[in-house]
């Protein structure tokens, strides 16, 4: 197959250091790629990702992050690159509706973010000419009318990840600043627990840096190190190091890219029961999973559980070759004619949930 990857224009593919849906973007392009196939991936022109990139692409403006107006301009200009292409796999909210795509090639969209009630407008309208992919299944059970085609969890390059030991002797959280995550939950479990947190967060946008100044830089005491926003080879040594990861997410996340970056490196997670979190852990095998209240407790049990198997936990159900295969098989069946977009038994939806 000649594969069409749409990025969306605010971050790089890879991200250098935020960026969790680039980094999906980025193993499945170079996934593809290695499993023989043709890829083109429109993405910022100073993305590094090594598969062929569509032409006439702007660098990544991270100042215009969620702005329509930056994102149509993109995907104007990533559909021009498109002509030739057998499928399109488009990861933008806009591009599945533009009106300008290549007749007869077959789009598939993944929904990246939780289906609000907007969401759920755009996503219905897009079921309607093209195959929808969502990455959990709670994700897509809160919005049954959403004509959802696959669930398909994220994975990653767990070889990539280095094992860590776990005797750093401390807790770690790594995510935004905000609210949702939890990080100020993550500073009372902390407490509670009477171990020190490290903490390294993504502080760029005004709502970010204004709830860090507001909320949490008042309440970080000697407890807390704050090592802030880091790249991938501290963030691994972070993670791998801790005793455990806490993910005390306050929302119903679709998927905690960071919960099985954590397990790759050994290291169990301590979260809340919502949103994606049973999907990905294992309550009393790769970590622990309850009400926030609850958590603090299961901090020293974390100290039992076996550090090789949430590495395996993470090889074997969130490995980058399942992720890009379940794709390329929903890809072949668009193409045979299979699957048509919009008809969720046509391959199974059904059977995944």
């Amino acid at each position: 197959m000649r594969i069409g990857l749409v990025a969306g224009p605010w971050i790089p593919v890879p991200p250098v250091t935020y960026g969790g849906i680039e980094r999906v973007v980025d193993s499945l392009a170079r996934g593809f790629a290695a499993a023989g196939h043709d890829v083109v991936l429109a993405a910022p022109s100073d993305s590094t990702c090594a598969v062929p990139r569509a032409p006439g692409m702007r660098p990544a403006h991270s100042d215009g992050l969620g702005l329509a107006i930056s994102e149509l301009s993109h995907v104007v200009r990533a559909y021009a690159a498109m002509g030739d292409v057998d499928i399109i796999h488009d990861h933008t909210l806009t591009g599945p509706l533009y009106v300008e795509r290549p007749d007869q090639v077959p789009v598939a969209t993944t929904i990246h973010g939780p289906l609000s009630a907007d969401a759920v407008d755009i996503y219905r309208a897009i079921g309607r000419r093209a195959a929808v992919i969502a990455i959990s299944r709670d994700q897509c059970s809160r919005a049954p009318e959403v004509p959802v085609t696959r669930v398909i969890h994220h994975g990653m390059d767990v070889s990539s990840v280095p094992m860590g030991s776990g005797t750093g002797g401390y807790l770690c959280f790594v995510g935004r600043a905000c609210a949702d995550k939890g990080l100020l939950e993550a500073i009372m479990i902390g407490r509670e627990a009477g171990l020190p947190l490290r903490i390294a967060v993504k502080m760029r946008d005004p709502d970010e840096i204004r709830y860090f100044r507001e909320v949490i830089e008042p309440m970080l005491g000697p407890n807390e190190d704050f090592v802030g926003e880091v790249d991938d080879a501290i963030k691994y040594r972070l993670m791998g190091e801790a005793l455990a990861f806490l993910n005390p997410i306050q929302w119903s996340e679709p998927f905690g890219l960071v919960m099985i970056e954590a397990l790759a490196t050994g290291t169990p997670v301590i979260g809340t029961r919502i949103g994606s979190a049973p999907e990905i852990i294992d309550h009393g095998r790769t970590g622990y999973l309850g009400s926030t209240e609850q958590l603090a407790g299961f901090v020293h049990e974390a100290e039992s559980l076996s550090r090789a198997a949430c590495r395996k936990a993470a090889a074997e159900r969130f490995s980058e070759e399942r992720m890009v295969n379940e794709h390329l098989r929903l890809f072949e069946k668009l193409l045979a004619g299979e699957a048509p977009p919009g008809v969720p038994d046509a391959i199974g939806l059904h059977q995944n949930l």
